[in-house]
């Protein structure tokens, strides 16, 4: 679809389907992370967690394979696309907790747009080594997931899922 004859619609539609993985994939370790921290405890060299508590490798390797299976349901054909955005998720997710933390930002705290884009930013990114979407489709992505994100929040907080609605 050329971004000159597709709707609001059919962008926002697109924009959905294609960053649902990692959508997935980034909401799985609130659901069934626990256990191990992948920093294991240990502090970097300001005395501060790595990562934190929250990062667990249970929940990198349920979101990995969360949102992959997603994008295997999507699309058979691709389901290496499915990965990269769940693994890309993931991992943009840990280097925004790293840099959280050596700011002094404790696990769960809100740092605005920085939590809401951090995933989105390494699914993106890591897209470009199988299958990017348009300039359209991505800057849609981008505007539309701060406020999905800030909702999916609220509801799992009321759930009782996340211990802060942010």
């Amino acid at each position: 679809m050329s971004p000159m004859s597709a709707s609001i619609a059919e962008v926002v539609y697109e924009a959905l389907y294609f960053i649902f993985p990692a959508y997935c994939a980034n909401a799985a370790p609130v659901i069934f992370g626990g256990g191990t921290p992948i920093d294991r405890g240990k502090t970097f060299r300001d005395g501060r967690p790595m990562l934190g508590p929250r990062k667990t490798f249970r929940g990198l390797f349920v979101g990995l394979a969360i949102g992959t299976l997603v994008g295997l349901l999507q699309n058979p054909n691709n389901v290496l696309l499915g990965f990269v955005l769940s693994l890309g998720a993931l991992t943009g997710d840990l280097v925004e907790s790293f840099f959280k933390r050596r700011l002094n930002i404790p696990p769960g705290a809100s740092f605005p747009m920085a939590d809401q884009l951090d995933f989105i930013a390494g699914a993106l990114l890591f897209s470009l080594l199988v299958s990017p979407p348009s300039l359209t489709v991505a800057l849609a992505i981008v505007v539309i997931t701060p406020p999905i994100h800030l909702l999916t929040n609220i509801f799992a907080y009321l759930l009782k899922l996340k211990k802060e609605p942010w």
